[in-house]
């Protein structure tokens, strides 16, 4: 407990001694820059104010632009005054761009803290919330499934259609000229091959219908 103690207590001599410094840096490049008497002092309060209302807000509410930009806008103007005062910069004679930042950091300083203090935090650094599962169904019961059951309506019975049996040729009246033409072709056409004609040849032979190929052919059997 007492090494711990003493830790916190180095740690807050350090923080005091550098912000006194950094302070007296700011008061002074104020006071060379035309901001005499209590402004000079207002200066470094202001600075440190913004500096410290930026990182609550980065460590509150998470990175954001917002809060980064206005954190490193203070840590500038902190070292600038740091630097700017260790010699590098003739006091009595501060250039005129210094003088114009000087003067405009009070709006500017403003702006940033009335941002950081209503403005809300970055959409896009919030978490979205987890969605809430959807309940689980309700197991379905040997009785609910008997239910179902009974008060499924039965498929409705389609009785076969009976096949269909190929239609015979119908008899129909054959010239005689035709038969005894058509038993001279099939005479020739068995001479010539040794078989007999069929149906298809015959056809094509005497030049009619299918279904009347078939009746001669009948005919000639």
């Amino acid at each position: 407990m007492a090494r711990a103690a003493l830790r916190i207590d180095a740690v807050l001599v350090q923080a005091v001694i550098a912000g006194a410094l950094s302070f007296a840096h700011l008061h002074d490049l104020a006071a060379a820059a035309g901001q005499t008497g209590w402004k000079a002092w207002a200066y470094p309060v202001s600075v440190d104010l913004l500096l410290v209302a930026a990182w609550r807000r980065l460590r509150a509410d998470g990175p954001s632009r917002l809060a980064w930009c206005w954190f490193l806008i203070a840590l500038v103007a902190s070292l600038g005054a740091n630097v700017a005062t260790a010699g590098l910069l003739d006091l009595n004679d501060v250039p005129a761009w210094l003088r114009i930042l000087v003067a405009a950091w009070p709006a500017l300083a403003f702006m940033g803290g009335t941002l950081l203090a209503h403005s809300s935090a970055d959409p896009s650094s919030v978490p979205p919330a987890p969605s809430a599962p959807a309940p689980d169904s309700a197991p379905e019961t040997d009785h609910d499934s008997a239910a179902a059951e009974s008060s499924r309506v039965p498929d409705p019975v389609v009785a076969p259609e009976p096949e269909e049996t190929p239609a015979l040729p119908t008899a129909m009246p054959v010239p005689a000229a035709l038969v005894a033409h058509a038993r001279k072709v099939a005479d020739d056409h068995h001479a010539r091959t040794g078989a007999r004609i069929d149906t298809d040849t015959l056809r094509a032979r005497l030049g009619v219908p299918p279904h009347l190929a078939d009746v001669i052919a009948a005919q000639l059997t």
